[in-house]
């Protein structure tokens, strides 16, 4: 029987990881098919507080990993296909043919950038080669270039109204006649002197150069199917991500848009025993700090569940 078991690895599984170790309760983390998640797939993290020089995203999930392993956490290269609650309030977490048993459950398993299934896509997210879906992260890397936004929605309008900082241009590519934004988000776009808007449209190649960089994409009208290129150095999905939250089995309430809620002001679910952390309940900042913050609370909500079971 396990103490605490912690789904996924990314800043808030290792964050949780390292709480719960330094508590004595030799957490064991469970990293699914992208040890480290989301930040593996990142090259320069500038905004991670304590490296003014900026530090590769792997390199920073290799760090926390280390200080969790160093304080007594425990690793095991898993996939949980499922949750189940036992009569006696611990869980059962089914990995394959193995089952693992534990008091309490942090679910950090994140949320995935949903891109266009382009040939090609999976190794362009990888080593700065111009295909992203985080502006925060990104965006200034691209400072005085041409980039361009994939999305209709708030967050592609905010993507692209942030990205105005450093981009020289940046194009909004809209698959419809309308933006389905909010009219003050769509507002912000519309009326930007450095975004255009490239409505009724989609890619359908993404163009590089010699060194395998985006050097523009290739569109296709949606409604005459007439094609054409545009010269951008970088490309930044907003068509939403998908939460991680398929192995659940109904023991944690779930928005309309599969993530998992938290009870109000905290990272406990519905279900005493699981708490969630990190891009798989947050819907608005998704980023790493904030991510390693709800980390941090998870594994003290946890150790204070498992004392109060002592007692």
């Amino acid at each position: 029987m396990e103490n605490v078991v912690i789904i996924g690895t990314g800043p808030a599984g290792y964050t949780a990881a390292i709480y719960a170790a330094r508590a004595d309760l030799a957490p064991l983390i469970l990293t699914g098919s992208q040890p480290g998640g989301q930040l593996t797939t990142t090259t320069d993290v500038e905004n991670f507080p304590g490296f003014p020089e900026g530090i590769m995203g792997p390199d920073l999930m290799m760090k926390m990993q280390e200080q969790a392993m160093k304080f007594g956490a425990k690793m095991d290269f898993k996939t949980v296909e499922r949750i189940d609650k036992q009569d006696d309030g611990s869980f059962s977490l089914v990995c394959g043919t193995d089952t693992i048993e534990t008091k309490t459950v942090i679910v950090s398993s994140g949320a995935s950038a949903r891109y266009l299934g382009l040939p090609g896509e999976e190794e362009l997210t990888k080593g700065g080669a111009g295909l992203t879906a985080c502006a925060t992260c990104d965006g200034a890397f691209y400072r005085d270039v041409p980039v361009c936004v994939v999305g209709g929605g708030d967050s592609a309008c905010e993507e692209a109204t942030f990205l105005t900082k450093f981009a020289s241009k940046v194009y909004l590519i809209v698959r419809r006649d309308e933006l389905r934004a909010s009219k003050v988000m769509a507002k912000r776009a519309l009326e930007h002197e450095k975004v255009e808007l490239i409505w009724n449209s989609e890619i359908t190649e993404y163009l590089l150069n010699k060194e395998g960089k985006i050097h523009g994409v290739k569109l296709k009208n949606t409604k005459d199917s007439s094609e054409s290129e545009l010269s951008v150095n970088a490309v930044f999905m907003a068509i939403g991500h998908t939460p991680n939250t398929d192995f659940l089995n109904g023991l944690v309430d779930l928005d309309d848009s599969g993530y998992a809620l938290q009870l109000s002001g905290k990272t406990a679910t519905k279900t005493p025993g699981i708490y969630a952390a990190g891009d798989v309940a947050d819907t608005v900042y998704r980023q790493a700090i904030t991510a390693a913050g709800e980390g941090c609370a998870a594994a003290l909500e946890a150790e204070k569940y498992i004392a109060d079971l002592e007692d």
